[in-house]
Order: structure tokens, then sequence, then C-alpha cells
């Protein structure tokens, strides 16, 4: 088994290596195409880490945790990959969408939007839309009695 790298990125300036030792690779039959072997082959991976093992610093493991918190069981991150009738492929896109969430994790949170006031031509247009569309709706009526 290979390490399992993650490209550089946001979060992530040198990239990150995860020794082979700390990933699980388990295998399973896989639903899906397959033809006479989809009985026998055991193509579908299952790819596991526990997030406590990754070599992180504290604010990017508190980033994981938060971000990852759905996906996490038990502290395990757990990745399968079946969409391919050859293990080999599978193993490959197994940690490919491995890598791909702990490097979107590890992205820092956006910065907090600045609150703006809009300007007075949006107020006046956004109210003229409203009045056109009040008059266009009463129009539909039906038309008042004559006194």
């Amino acid at each position: 088994m290979m390490d399992l790298v993650v490209p550089p990125g946001p979060g992530v300036p040198q990239g990150l290596t995860v020794p082979a030792s700390d990933l699980v690779e388990r295998f399973s039959r896989s639903s899906g195409p397959g033809g006479q072997g989809v009985n026998t082959a055991d193509s579908r991976v299952e790819l596991e880490v526990a997030v406590d093992v990754l070599p992180l610093s504290d604010t990017q493991r508190r980033r994981v945790l938060r971000a990852l918190d759905g996906r996490l069981v038990d502290g395990r991150l757990v990745v399968t990959a079946s969409e391919h009738r050859q293990q080999r492929r599978n193993r490959v896109a197994a940690r490919e969408r491995m890598a791909a969430l702990l490097r979107d994790a590890l992205a820092p949170p956006p910065p907090a939007r600045r609150a703006t006031r809009p300007t007075r031509g949006s107020v006046e247009r956004r109210l003229d839309a409203k009045r056109r569309r009040g008059e266009t709706k009463a129009a539909r009526g039906r038309p008042a009695p004559e006194a």
C-alpha cells in the first residue's frame, strides 16, 4: 500500500502525506457492472483513516473535525469507491476522494461578509418595481361597481 498524498492548497501550503501504516483498506463485492466476475471479484474499496493520527497542527485538526463532522464514524474518515470494475482503479478513486475531502476540510473558512447599505437608487428601483407589480395585480380584479 502507498502513502496518501494531499496536494498543496489553502490551509495546507506544503501539502500533506498520510503514511500508509495509518490507512486501512478493506475490499468487498461491489454492486453494479462486472459481467461474469461480478459475484467473485472484491472490487469495492473502503479506505479509512483516523483523524487523530493525521500529521496536523491543533488548528488544522479542529478545522478538519468541524468540516467533516457529519462524515466521521468514531473519529475515523471512511471513503468508499465502487464505480470501476477493477479493484486497482477503485483504490485510486478512493485515495483521490479522500485526498480531496481532506484538502477541502483543511481550507480556512472564507472571510465574514461585510454588511453594506443598499444605495438610494437600488432602494428606489425596488420600491418602484413593487408598486408597478401591485398595480398590475390590482388591475386583474373585478371592476368596482359604479355608484
